[in-house]
């Protein structure tokens, strides 16, 4: 807790008061820190300030000067903007009020290449950068979010206080769900894919919703087995508010509001960015692409609807699967896109040069942030086991769970495809999972493609790794090649 502070000094400035910024603010509150809070809009932050309760430690200041002037030092300022260009402008504002060693914590969604030219930017400038993934959504802000910080490491020390205690607990020691990431844009990588994760959880259980409707399941029967999962393995936030959503009905008491709210998916970015910076690696974020195109495809409304007097498919009512089946999918789901989700950070921990504790970041988000789960606790046991897990399938006891839950993956995905039910993520799932349990795959034919239109090249089974082979495949190209070819 912040030492006694008096009411003309704040222990932490707070830009940008919507909804999640308020809702952080009163929580350092609640915690004892006296925070200044500044709005573009004046009137938002005097009515914010104003409908406080006494003694809740909230200073209001009406311009960037002000704010700055009443922060403790080295001065502390969170902004709760909106990614992008304004995130600059205000860092822009805020440069030459502030002297050497003070810090700027942005706790948006920023992409995270753009908070490594921040935090170059400002160490040129003397001033300490700080990307704070949030998660945790408007309750997380409130009463304790998953917080992952990131950036510079000098600033550490300085902002791990305010930020451990706004935070949730875990585990039996409530261990805060918020500790240092790592260096340059890591914070905001990890929010980043924790977000992607998100996506392919989202539409996992839409997926296993749409195949229990077909199994002839109505909504509040699905809320049930829902609620019933929440008691297992799949115990998580994001199971238990779909047993809310779909027990809940319409203003007349009957219609489920399930099939009342349009299927257009909205998406603000951070499950697209996941893919890209997927690909830029080399990580095959699968599940996470067909979550991310599955909600492309439900934004085109008036498409879709004219494509159903069109395009006709030789279907069959859904059987040969059970609930217990579609539960198997879902876990397997689940697990096979944490586990790209983990081989991803994997990777970017070596190549981006972040330096990411695998183990850490389960444990930052087993509450707190969307994607809080039971068997986080397990993930973090497996990396902290063994740090260089190639693959979260290869841990023992994932290895054992996977197996198992593939048959019930396998006969879902069989169900749903004879009768002509959409699941993209689950298929997605049992097809990386084939591709990755076969030690020859079917890409020899693709290499061979290439070498014979482009002479790109090819490696030989016979032969060892990074040997390149080039043959005239028609007879007319001669030796020459256009360099070996990188997967």
């Amino acid at each position: 807790m912040a030492e006694e502070n008096s009411q003309d000094r704040a222990d932490v400035g707070l830009i940008g008061l919507a909804v999640m910024g308020q809702n952080l603010a009163l929580n350092m509150a609640d915690n004892g820190y006296t925070v200044a809070a500044y709005n573009r809009t004046t009137s938002t932050m005097t009515e914010f300030v104003a409908s406080a309760e006494d003694g809740q430690n909230l200073i209001a200041a009406e311009t960037l000067e002000e704010l700055v002037s009443v922060l403790e030092r080295p001065r502390k300022i969170m902004l709760m903007v909106k990614a992008g260009p304004v995130v600059d402008k205000v860092i822009d504002s805020l440069m030459p009020l502030l002297e050497e060693g003070d810090i700027i914590i942005d706790g948006g969604n920023s992409l995270y290449t753009d908070t490594e030219e921040r935090v170059s930017r400002l160490a040129e400038a003397g001033l300490l950068f700080v990307g704070a993934g949030v998660s945790g959504g408007e309750v997380g802000a409130r009463f304790g979010p998953s917080i992952m910080p990131g950036g510079a490491a000098e600033a550490w020390p300085e902002v791990q206080g305010f930020l451990q205690a706004i935070a949730a607990v875990a585990g039996e020691d409530d261990e805060p769900c918020c500790s240092w990431v790592g260096s340059r844009g890591a914070g905001h990588f990890v929010k980043m894919v924790h977000n992607g994760i998100e996506y392919g959880d989202m539409q996992v259980l839409s997926e296993a919703t749409a195949l229990l409707r077909g199994l002839g399941n109505s909504p509040k029967e699905i809320s049930e087995t829902f609620a019933e999962w929440n008691e297992g393995r799949l115990e998580s936030y994001l199971v238990e508010i779909s047993a809310e959503i779909l027990a809940a009905v319409d203003d007349d008491g009957v219609t489920p509001m399930i099939d009342v709210v349009l299927d257009a998916a909205g998406q603000k970015g951070t499950g697209k960015w996941t893919v890209i910076s997927a690909m830029q690696l080399g990580e095959p974020m699968m599940l996470v692409a067909e979550a991310v195109g599955a909600r492309i495809v439900s934004s085109f409304v008036e498409m879709r609807a004219k494509a159903e007097t069109i395009l006709s498919a030789e279907v069959e009512d859904i059987g040969g699967i059970t609930a217990a089946d579609v539960e198997a999918a879902v876990y397997a789901a689940k697990l096979i896109s944490y586990a790209q989700g983990f081989m991803m950070m994997r990777d970017a921990s070596t190549e981006l040069e972040m330096d990411l504790d695998l183990a850490a970041i389960a444990r930052l988000w087993r509450a707190g942030c969307i994607i809080r789960a039971r068997f986080l606790d397990d993930i973090a046991e497996a990396y902290g086991t063994n740090p260089n897990l190639e693959n979260l399938l290869f841990d023992d006891d994932f290895t054992s769970v996977i197996v198992e839950a593939e048959v019930g993956l396998r006969k879902t995905v069989v169900a749903a495809a004879k009768a002509g039910v959409a699941i993209p993520t689950l298929a997605s799932a049992l097809t990386f999972y084939d591709g990755i349990r076969k030690a020859r795959g079917t890409a020899g034919l693709i290499q061979a493609q290439r070498d014979y239109f482009g002479a790109h090249t090819y490696e030989r089974v016979d032969r060892p790794r990074g040997e390149f082979f080039h043959t005239d495949w028609a007879g007319t190209g001669g030796t020459a090649t256009s360099g070996s070819y990188s997967a």
